[in-house]
């Protein structure tokens, strides 16, 4: 199959989180399957400089957008590691700036015209290949009008009825809501611009135009694929997806084990595997030293590498964490975001020092020695569409702390007595969203953390699960292939 993904982000070259790093990944797994994969991705100033080699495509697209065509031409690199190509849209007015949607004073004012000139663009990127794709996967919001733009535009040529469409939702709260008469920038006819198409309370909605007009809708765990389906998870679109529920899947993330593999991570300053563990050690030792805090083998190092936002759990957090500091434990984050609460860790470090550390920025090195060295992972999520430092620290032999939500309440398994009597207990999980149940499963853990074999059962089961991108690629190919055969 020849496969198109259109996406805002992908890493190394742009990314924000967990979007990047899925189109960084994702599509490499589907190569490595057999199959023709290209990516669409905007020229930001980022991937100008990341991308090694950057090539002139020799190739000026002609976009539309409102009422003239845009000139913008095309560059072209690869995923690191990978035959993979990723397409650069050009065109410096939208995208050469530091940041990829706005900054700390809010969104770019003008990111609607910057992402249907992306959807349009991608269509376009497809007649220069040469053939249709067989599969058209746009990603998130800022590539949302790509699916009603091959469903209005481009199937109307005999030569593209075969092109089929899959849309993924990666993260429900960000919809791409713009003022109604941004619908003259798309070309599209306002015909559309109701209820049960691209009107969301008297809004433009690129989120929900993705999800009507695609021929298969996906999000990125099984679990947030129901939870979005009911009032308390579906941010106002709960209706939409229940009406797509006979196309609606959820394909759990996977992770780039080259890149996490605690056997041979360059960043550890000591490599070491479920079968010779002797190296977690001495990354703990090196991780205290490095953040203040005392060298203690036996004293439980409790970490956070995260967003401090809201859905992030921050506040669950730091109601807990003073009284676990107080009895014999250790805590570092690493993250930056939201002033009231990078306030309430600094407070919570200056309190407990020698106990805590924090650092509000976010270095890749850093994050992976926490993985390595710390004994216990936190995320209290108020929702988590998948999740991957749940994952890491899987991989890593760091037993993670979660809330029962989303991908989650997918990947890690409660150390119940059940789990544990049959081998497959990984983690310690709670349910409500309070601060009573998350210190309680903190307890949990940290009693299990005193008991060395039960603690060695839960590490071994962990690391034994197989997150790899591979399985992932195969759940979207199997997709793909049902929807070609309902052409064909």
């Amino acid at each position: 199959m020849l496969i198109l993904h259109v996406s805002s982000e992908a890493a190394p070259l742009a990314g924000t989180g967990g979007l990047g790093d899925v189109l960084g990944a994702l599509p490499k797994a589907q190569a490595a399957l057999g199959h023709e994969v290209h990516v669409v991705l905007p020229l930001y100033r980022s991937a100008r400089a990341r991308a090694n080699p950057l090539l002139s495509s020799g190739q000026v697209l002609r976009v539309p957008i409102a009422d003239r065509v845009v000139d913008a031409p095309l560059w072209r690199t690869f995923l690191p590691g990978s035959p993979v190509p990723v397409h650069l849209v050009e065109h410096d007015g939208y995208y050469h700036r530091e940041d990829l949607y706005g900054t700390g004073d809010g969104e770019f004012k003008d990111n609607a015209e910057r992402f249907v000139f992306l959807s349009r663009a991608a269509l376009e990127v497809a007649r220069v290949l040469g053939r249709k794709p067989d599969i058209l996967h746009a990603h998130d919001w800022q590539a949302g009008l790509a699916p009603v733009y091959l469903d209005q535009l481009y199937r109307k040529d005999p030569a593209w009825a075969g092109a089929r469409c899959v849309f993924t939702i990666h993260n429900l709260a960000y919809q791409g809501l713009f003022w109604h008469w941004d619908l003259k920038l798309t070309g599209l006819e306002w015909a559309l611009f109701n209820w049960k198409q691209l009107e969301f309370y008297g809004k433009l909605n690129f989120l929900k135009a993705g999800i009507v007009f695609a021929d298969a809708v996906t999000t990125v765990s099984p679990r947030y694929a129901r939870e979005i389906q009911t009032a308390e998870f579906g941010c106002g679109l709960d209706g939409v997806l229940r009406g797509r529920a006979d196309r609606l899947h959820g394909i759990l993330n996977g992770v780039d084990v080259s890149a996490w593999d605690p056997a041979r991570d360059p960043w550890l300053p000591a490599t070491y595997s479920a079968q010779d563990p002797s190296g977690k050690a001495k990354c703990k030792s090196a991780l205290q030293k490095k953040c203040g805090l005392a060298e203690a083998p036996a004293v439980p190092l409790l970490a956070m590498v995260t967003r401090l936002a809201d859905q992030k759990g921050p506040d669950l957090a730091l109601e807990v964490l003073p009284d676990v500091l107080r009895d014999d434990a250790q805590f570092v984050l690493l993250g930056s975001g939201a002033e009231k609460y990078e306030r309430g860790f600094a407070d919570l470090a200056k309190r407990h020092r020698g106990r805590a550390f924090v650092r509000f920025d976010y270095d890749p090195k850093f994050a992976h020695e926490i993985e390595a060295g710390a004994d216990l992972f936190l995320m209290p999520s108020r929702y988590e569409p998948c999740g991957l430092n749940q994952m890491y620290s899987l991989r890593y032999g760091t037993v993670p702390v979660v809330r029962e939500t989303g991908g989650l309440a997918d990947t890690v398994v409660d150390a119940t007595p059940e789990n544990l009597a049959q081998g497959t207990a990984t983690g310690f999980v709670f349910g409500p969203y309070e601060a009573r149940a998350f210190a309680y499963a903190i307890r949990r853990a940290l009693r299990a953390h005193r008991e060395p074999e039960t603690w060695r059962r839960i590490i071994r089961a962990g690391m034994a699960h197989d997150f790899s991108w591979a399985n992932s690629a195969r759940a979207y190919l199997e997709l793909y292939a049902k929807l070609k055969g309902n052409v064909e």
